[in-house]
């Protein structure tokens, strides 16, 4: 369990809270390349850590984020034409370009003009696997831009899709980094059943509850779930945890499934404090993704569970997430399809921001824990003028692994720089 002051510390991300302040330190994906299609495209607004802002594309192709509130008279910019390198006010003409400059009044006489005066807030962008991501912490502080493996991959080889939460962002990464779960939460009861989840003889089953071993390191932490087996064997899964809110994973997925290795991951991006916008990727490391990969059916994120206007799934609190109880006797542990859908259900159902004060820890969230006392110290050492860990690109040659090893064998040795990527188990 957290103190009741340790759970708002961390919890809680608007300007000039302890974990807003550390969130400002990193890059943080602010909405998918595809929703800013081509030069003066319309804007988009964007909702991060509590603060309203705009995006846009300009004429020349560069992405501006800039505050929704026009520094005249307050009036929104997400309705302002996006035109000439630049975003012009409705309302009374004033247009700004991707660094927040005043350029140009149109409700001033020419003599009276005082555009070189005006700025708004705009803030420094960068283009990376599929994602717009923005920097909202101070300039002197930023960081060399996002490097993840799979923002490197060309477009073919990787997917990004997001969805909303109705949670706080933490509830949504102590979800992901809680490996115990998984093979509970998003199992199937038979073995020939069509819904997606992990099969009565899938070894991550088979295995029962699982022992953890974590290493922190200088990004956060890598950790595994090992279940034994029988003939001396046993299951591995082992992943790693980004500061400050990135998942790394083995692939279990569309491509995955045809026997090659891959990797895939969520980001739990804070809108406000009780909503979060969760990117989930996957990359695969040999061949292409296929149209059916991208469509994320085992997952629930795709196009038929997600409106792609409004990034909300068709499976929510307001309709019980269309959980079918007759499945949830014969077919599915839950009665809800799709495996991140299952996720919100449970992550949802805790409120807006848990009350960790209220919780019974035990030795299975043992990545929770430690999760918990990084996140302090980030905050501690931001406090404190210090460059917090997960800055620094010490994550870029990361990648997770899932196997079946004898047991006593050191998975480390899969999740090395240079170790061989193990054939990604297929699906029992």
């Amino acid at each position: 369990m957290l103190a009741r002051e340790e759970n708002e510390r961390v919890t809680r991300v608007g300007r000039g809270t302890p974990m807003g302040e550390a969130m400002r330190r990193y890059w943080i994906p602010a909405l998918l390349a595809w929703e800013l299609p081509e030069p003066d495209c319309p804007p988009v607004r964007v909702k991060l850590l509590g603060e309203e802002l705009v995006a846009f594309r300009d004429s020349q192709g560069r992405i501006g984020i800039l505050d929704e509130r026009c520094p005249h008279r307050q009036a929104s910019l997400f309705l302002g034409r996006n035109e000439e390198c630049g975003l012009r006010c409705v309302y009374h003409g004033w247009k700004f370009d991707v660094e927040g400059r005043c350029v140009d009044m149109m409700n001033e006489p020419e003599e009276l003009r005082f555009a070189h005066k005006i700025r708004t807030g705009a803030y420094p962008t960068v283009e990376a696997g599929g994602i717009i991501w923005v920097y909202l912490g101070p300039a002197e502080r930023r960081p060399a831009p996002p490097h993840f493996a799979w923002t490197q991959a060309p477009a073919s080889h990787r997917h990004v899709s997001k969805v909303i939460q109705e949670s706080n962002w933490l509830q949504g990464l102590e979800g992901g980094i809680d490996t115990s779960h998984v093979p509970i939460l998003h199992r199937t009861l038979t073995t020939d059943s069509s819904r997606p989840g992990f099969k009565p003889g899938d070894p991550f089953v088979v295995g029962k509850a699982p022992t953890l071993e974590l290493d922190v390191t200088d990004y956060g932490y890598r950790y595994a779930g090992l279940r034994a087996l029988a003939d001396g064997e046993m299951h591995v899964r082992a992943y790693h945890f980004i500061l400050p809110f990135h998942q790394i994973r083995p692939a279990r997925t569309g491509a995955a499934r045809r026997g090659f290795s891959g990797a895939a991951g969520h980001i739990w991006v804070p809108m406000d404090d009780e909503t979060t916008m969760v990117y989930n990727w996957e990359h695969s490391t040999t061949d292409p993704l296929t149209d059916e990969d991208r469509l994320e059916r085992r997952l629930g994120n795709g196009p038929m569970d997600v409106d792609q206007t409004t990034f909300r799934s068709k499976r929510n609190r307001e309709n019980n997430y269309l959980l079918d109880r007759r499945v949830q006797k014969t077919e599915t542990f839950t009665g809800i399809d799709g495996v991140n859908a299952q996720d919100r259900a449970v992550q949802e159902s805790m409120g807006g921001i848990v009350d960790r004060t209220r919780e019974h820890l035990g030795p299975a969230d043992k990545a929770v824990i430690q999760a918990r006392r990084l996140l302090l110290q980030v905050i501690t050492t931001v406090e404190a003028g210090g460059t917090p860990p997960g800055v620094e690109p010490t994550y870029y040659s990361l990648h997770p692994a899932e196997a079946v090893l004898p047991r006593g064998a050191d998975w480390r040795t899969l999740v090395a720089p240079d170790a061989p990527r193990p054939e990604v188990l297929q699906q029992a």
